[in-house]
């Protein structure tokens, strides 16, 4: 199945083991900064909650073991989750060409693009507006054991995302406990346009990049770095091309100088990776942050 990929499954244990998998790491995908609800364990797994369920992935021995998973969760909802059947083997050889991009992928050949909950992904990036990641991560976690429901596995607490409907029916005093600062009011009305239809997620996979960029927008505290993350790790916008610090810095370096603008680097990644422009930008954000 998949690009190359065969699975075993075994009942008893619960478990998932994938053979043969290639251009997919664990540290990678998990942390390249496109998610912030995956705990790396003193044995070097990592353990993850998405959509209610909790799970453990371990790389070892070229083999990737899925602890806590049954058949149906993996073909049903851990295969699209982690994009198991995309072929990046041929996204990598289309973007091959660009020698700088090329070492880029050499260093993180193992990131792939999660596909999130849309929702979940939208508040976790609407609390990453001007933070660090220890911190995101905090809140979001502080978010979910108030707010959301517990579930436990390996003899230890965890708790799901909340709905739309939870947070919207929150006022700021309620959030205060989480300590977001000024981005609680995003979270509110972020949370209250998405309940209330105003803005329907599910919907804006299907509009072309920059109208569901615009419908995003009208989101209090979402400006284009929010909504490109948005769309990129939840609505399958694998056009989209979000602009941080680390990525102003390594496309200036490498391409453009000193000069460009957030307008001209965007410009520039769309003329330049096209439908490859989210990877490619993956592939850059990871290489600069971890090589400063």
């Amino acid at each position: 199945m998949g690009y190359g990929y065969s699975y075993e499954y075994d009942s008893a244990a619960a478990t998932v083991t994938i053979s043969n998998l290639e251009h997919f790491d664990p540290v990678h995908t998990f942390l390249c900064g496109q998610c912030f609800r995956w705990e790396q364990e003193e044995d070097g797994s990592f353990t993850g909650i998405a959509q209610g369920k909790i799970i453990n992935i371990k790389a070892e021995d070229g083999k990737l073991c899925l602890s806590n998973c049954s058949e149906d969760d993996f073909l049903n909802f851990w295969c699209r989750y982690l994009d198991l059947n995309t072929d990046y083997g041929t996204i990598k050889a289309e973007l091959s060409s660009d020698d700088h991009l090329r070492r880029a992928m050499d260093f993180g050949w193992g990131i792939r693009l999660l596909n999130q909950e849309p929702f979940e992904c939208l508040i976790s990036f609407v609390i990453s507006t001007q933070n660090q990641i220890p911190r995101i991560k905090k809140i979001i976690k502080k978010m979910c054991e108030l707010f959301g429901e517990k579930i436990s596995f390996g003899g230890k607490d965890y708790y799901t995302f909340p709905d739309c409907e939870t947070l919207a029916s929150l006022t700021e005093d309620d959030l205060a406990p989480i300590n977001a600062g000024y981005r609680t009011s995003y979270i509110i009305d972020a949370s209250r346009k998405v309940a209330s239809g105003e803005i329907n997620l599910e919907k804006l996979s299907a509009l072309p990049t920059d109208t569901a960029k615009a419908e995003l927008m009208k989101i209090k505290g979402v400006g284009p770095k929010v909504a490109d993350c948005t769309m990129l790790f939840s609505l399958q916008k694998g056009d989209a091309f979000p602009v941080d610090v680390w990525v102003q810095r390594i496309v200036r370096e490498l391409y453009l100088g000193e000069g460009a603008s957030l307008k001209q680097i965007s410009a520039f990644a769309k003329e330049k990776f096209g439908t490859n422009s989210g990877i490619a930008q993956q592939y850059l954000f990871y290489y600069a942050r971890e090589n400063n």
